[in-house]
């Protein structure tokens, strides 16, 4: 392909995610699948179409978001379209064949978040892996029946939010301290992993992602790999340092008062 030719298609691809930026904020149905329409009509491929447009286009709308400049009524808006043309392109999808592994997918409350999952589970399922996606707000003691009942070979959790990562350290800590099915491998995946080098890893994950198809490439690189054991207990670990750091610290400030000694507190 010719400079002149690339740029060209560069071109395009921003002008198309623009045009599809646009009209899921103005929540314009119609232009938004015309677009879509249009795109795979020229050949685009709809793999290629959630991976290029529809997950960075989810990904803006949340920074766009945060960073208060647009509303949530537009990111509500533009998210649900977003997620309807998902269900268009994931039923075109070419699936292969069963590779006899499940997988376990959660994620964090928001809309985005379920889209996000969303299309994780999408993507595992085309590329022949057996799939359950729970979305967010399960109680971890159910957690805990759905990976005894599947025994998935994989347990992936999606977050884009940093609200959401307490919750994924305590119910990674959780299944670590119960050896709740040990071969299980678990990955964290999304926006706020991405945000923050180094979070899954400190968390205790076996595996990271930043997008559901580097999800797949990773899961498929990387069938047996592990957190380290100091990985593993890095939630626990943690939790036992600072509760020692305030007991000495309770302990000095003690030591600083005479027992038979009153402060005097300064005047005024």
């Amino acid at each position: 392909m010719s400079h002149a030719s690339s740029d060209s298609v560069s071109h395009g691809s921003i002008a198309l995610s623009q045009s599809y930026l646009e009209s899921l904020l103005g929540g314009d149905r119609v232009i938004a699948r015309l677009l879509v329409d249009n795109s795979l009509s020229d050949g685009t491929t709809p793999y290629q179409m959630l991976t290029n447009l529809v997950w960075p286009t989810m990904e803006l709308l949340q920074t766009l978001y945060r960073e208060d400049r647009i509303t949530i009524a537009m990111l509500n808006m533009a998210t649900r379209l977003n997620r309807s043309l998902t269900d268009q392109l994931t039923a075109q999808l070419p699936k292969k064949e069963l590779n006899g592994k499940n997988v376990l997918i959660f994620c964090g409350h928001a809309e985005p978040e379920e889209l996000g999952g969303q299309i994780c589970a999408d993507l595992f399922e085309a590329d022949g892996y057996s799939v359950r996606f729970a979305g967010g707000g399960v109680p971890d003691d159910e957690v805990l029946k759905l990976i005894g009942d599947i025994r998935p070979e994989l347990l992936v959790m999606f977050g884009t939010l940093p609200s959401g990562v307490p919750a994924v350290r305590r119910l990674i800590d959780y299944l670590r301290e119960v050896n709740s099915c040990p071969d299980m491998q678990i990955m964290c995946c999304g926006g706020i992993y991405k945000r923050a080098e180094g979070l899954a890893e400190e968390i205790g994950a076996d595996l990271y992602a930043p997008d559901a198809a580097t999800a797949v490439e990773v899961a498929n690189e990387n069938p047996s790999k592990k957190a380290t054991i100091e990985q593993q207990t890095v939630g626990r670990t943690r939790r036992i340092r600072k509760a020692a750091a305030r007991k000495t610290a309770k302990v000095t400030r003690t030591q600083r008062i005479e027992p038979n000694e009153v402060p005097i507190a300064r005047a005024a």
